[in-house]
C-alpha cells in the first residue's frame, strides 16, 4: 500500500464518525494477517454486570499473532451514550482486563470504542497489555 492509500485510511477511521467496516480495513491494513474465522459477540446477559450500564457491546473482528508469538485480539466496544466515551477510560481499561483475565483473550486488545450516535471523532484506540 502506498503512503497516500494508507493516511487516508487511517484520516477516515479517525477522523470521521465510527463506522465499523472502516475500522476492520484499518485493521486488517494494520497487520500481515487477521483471522476472523473465530469472531464473536459479546452482549446483553455475557456483560459483567459492573459495565451493563456503560458497554452495550464487545465484539471481536479478528486474531492477530506477531513474530513473538502474542496472540494479539481486535475489538469493538460499541458504549451506550456518549459521555462513557468522555468520562470512563478507567472503566473501558477495567473491562478489556477483564476480557484478558478470561479465557476469551489473547496476550495483548487493540480496542476501538464507538458510541451509536454517530459523533465526529468518536473513534478511539486503546491497547492494553495483560502483565503477568
Amino acid at each position: 500500500m502506498d503512503k497516500q492509500a494508507a493516511a487516508k485510511i487511517i484520516r477516515d477511521t479517525f477522523e470521521k464518525p465510527f463506522d465499523k467496516g472502516r475500522f476492520i480495513t484499518f485493521s486488517k491494513n494494520l497487520v500481515n494477517y487477521l483471522d476472523d474465522s473465530k469472531n464473536f459477540a459479546y452482549r446483553g446477559n455475557i456483560i459483567p454486570d459492573a459495565y451493563k450500564q456503560s458497554i452495550y457491546t464487545l465484539e471481536r473482528i479478528g486474531k492477530y499473532q506477531d513474530a513473538n508469538n502474542n496472540k494479539i485480539d481486535i475489538l469493538i466496544a460499541q458504549l451506550k451514550k456518549e459521555p462513557s466515551l468522555e468520562r470512563a477510560r478507567t472503566m473501558q481499561r477495567n473491562f478489556i482486563a477483564w476480557y484478558l483475565n478470561g479465557s476469551r483473550g489473547g496476550d495483548l486488545v487493540v480496542v476501538t470504542a464507538g458510541v451509536p450516535l454517530r459523533v465526529p471523532g468518536s473513534t478511539n484506540m486503546l491497547k492494553v497489555q495483560k502483565i503477568d
